[in-house]
């Protein structure tokens, strides 16, 4: 059964409310009209006070309009109680002095920066212009004051309404009937008065609230030039970082980005995700990591243009929602990365070794399976191009360049160790894998014969695989490599000292007590 209700004229304005609201309402408008009734002036008081229930009223209308029991006792809560009215005499004038609870606000009547010492001066009933010198002084010892003033301008609201007001204030004597309590405007006829507060006028405190305000002016200016470049700059990056985003992984371009450490063509590292993770998969991983690096970057478009606009919105609730979002996409994506990157945990080798029947002086390598003759769509390279990934997504295989090391060692007979390495959930996982890496080589006398390439085996994902050619000669020996054996000694070159020389000038090659030394072809057919 739903409540009666009924309606009432406020004000002139009409207001719906419930039958217990309205008789609290009643009882309080009648003790009101008690004890004014009899009061000079005490109709216009009166009105004032209707008045300003009805402004109250519409702030708090609920959705459906009615006025309820607790928006009354709300408002008898902003106004006063009846009793809280006293009534005194002075030159034939009746005035009206409020008793009520007081509270420390920042005064919007007598403000400079944020009206935290007009808020003091009020509360105090002393001149502000003290404790803005107060602040000032402790703001040149060691910031204190600086750090102060910032924790007050937080924590402290702003006095908006009347009621605040009246709390900051706190007892209002010698008003004219005329005002309601808190009200902007009022007066009381008395000259040494300041509007912004009961505290007497000084000149000597005006003149310094006019050069703090103008000082304060110069800062503010300062401040806006500093807030716009860093506005421009959060913008800038914000886009920018969004326009690299789509260039690379939507438009593919430029595809290498060398920072003078590394290269990196990138461009395929969303098409590579498919060979590590399951293919139902990297389209969510993609897309959370997107959600993951636009999201701030937006947030960063927003703040920096209004810090270049300085302007106000009520985006608390779209901050909010943006912010829940992006930490929900940063754990859905640390959720599927940790259960895809368990295969990681740990990684094993596995070594295969060949010994040449005798120690040549001159040993050619030749490269037998080539990565030009295969058929690949795309092509992924990362750390100055040693780890090259080709891809042919029709097959569904990946194609991957080893690298070959040359050292010396001590000892009778020359050899090649091929060292396949991976990565598992745990040793003996990846270790099994190692071992199914599928990298062809072999030795025909005095010549080593390599693929350019290594394969996985079918049915297993891309495990970290690598495979390292170690070939051990003895000290004065002469190489002779073409120029697919250059490119895999080229991307094991950060291994070890190439003395001099560069893989397009020759294809010989003789290892000396500081590594490899470049020689003329000419001088190693004589010999």
């Amino acid at each position: 059964m739903m409540d009666k209700t009924i309606k009432i004229n406020l004000a002139g304005i009409l207001f719906q409310i419930d039958e217990e609201a309205y008789r609290i309402l009643r009882d309080y408008l009648q003790a009101i009209d008690i004890r004014f009734r009899h009061v000079p002036a005490g109709n216009e008081t009166i009105e004032d006070i209707e008045s300003r229930i009805a402004e109250i009223f519409q702030s708090q209308q609920n959705l459906a309009g009615v006025i309820s029991k607790e928006n009354v006792e709300s408002m008898i809560g902003i106004i006063g109680k009846p009793e809280d009215f006293e009534e005194t005499e002075n030159q034939s004038e009746s005035y009206m002095t409020y008793h009520q609870k007081r509270h420390l606000y920042r005064n919007p009547d007598d403000s400079i920066i944020s009206g935290v010492c007009g808020g003091i001066g009020a509360y105090l009933s002393k001149d502000p212009v003290l404790f803005r010198i107060l602040f000032i002084l402790f703001a040149l010892l060691f910031g204190i004051g600086f750090f102060v003033y910032i924790a007050l301008w937080i924590a402290l609201p702003y006095a908006k309404t009347d009621s605040q007001k009246r709390e900051l204030h706190g007892d209002i004597s010698h008003l004219a009937h005329s005002n309601f309590p808190g009200q902007k405007g009022y007066t009381d006829g008395n000259a040494n008065v300041n509007a912004g507060g009961n505290y007497p006028k000084s000149s000597v405190g005006g003149a310094f609230n006019e050069i703090f305000r103008a000082i304060w002016r110069v800062c503010y200016i300062v401040i806006r030039i500093i807030l716009i470049v860093l506005g421009v700059s959060l913008v800038l990056t914000g886009f920018l970082t969004i326009l690299c985003i789509v260039m690379v992984f939507v438009f593919k371009y430029p595809g290498t980005y060398s920072t003078g450490v590394f290269d990196m063509h990138i461009v395929y590292l969303p098409d590579f995700l498919n060979f590590i993770v399951n293919p139902k998969i990297t389209p969510w991983i993609i897309a959370l990591s997107l959600i993951v690096i636009i999201l701030p970057m937006l947030a960063l478009i927003y703040w920096g243009v209004k810090l270049i606009f300085f302007f106000k919105a009520r985006d608390g609730v779209f901050t909010l929602t943006g912010f829940i979002l992006w930490i929900l996409a940063i754990t859905a994506l640390a959720i599927i990365l940790f259960n895809e990157g368990v295969s990681f945990t740990s990684s094993a080798r596995y070594s295969i070794q060949k010994v040449f029947s005798h120690s040549p002086d001159t040993l050619y390598v030749k490269t037998e399976k080539k990565i030009s003759d295969l058929k690949f769509d795309k092509q992924l390279f990362l750390g100055q191009e040693r780890y090259a990934v080709f891809m042919n997504e029709e097959k569904n295989e990946l194609y991957i360049r080893p690298y070959l090391n040359v050292n010396s060692f001590y000892g009778n007979d020359s050899k090649v160790e091929i060292r396949k390495n991976s990565s598992g959930r745990n040793k003996v996982a990846a270790a099994r894998r190692a071992e199914d890496l599928v990298y062809n080589f072999r030795i025909d006398r005095d010549t080593l014969f390599l693929d350019e390439y290594f394969t996985i085996s079918s049915g297993r994902r891309w495990s970290a695989d690598y495979i390292g050619i170690e070939l051990l000669v003895q000290k004065g020996t002469v190489l002779k490599l073409d120029s697919c054996s250059e490119l895999l000694l080229n991307q094991g070159s950060g291994r070890y000292n190439i003395v001099s020389g560069s893989f397009q000038e020759s294809h010989w090659w003789k290892l000396t007590d500081e590594g490899l030394d470049m020689i003329n072809s000419t001088s190693s057919e004589k010999k």
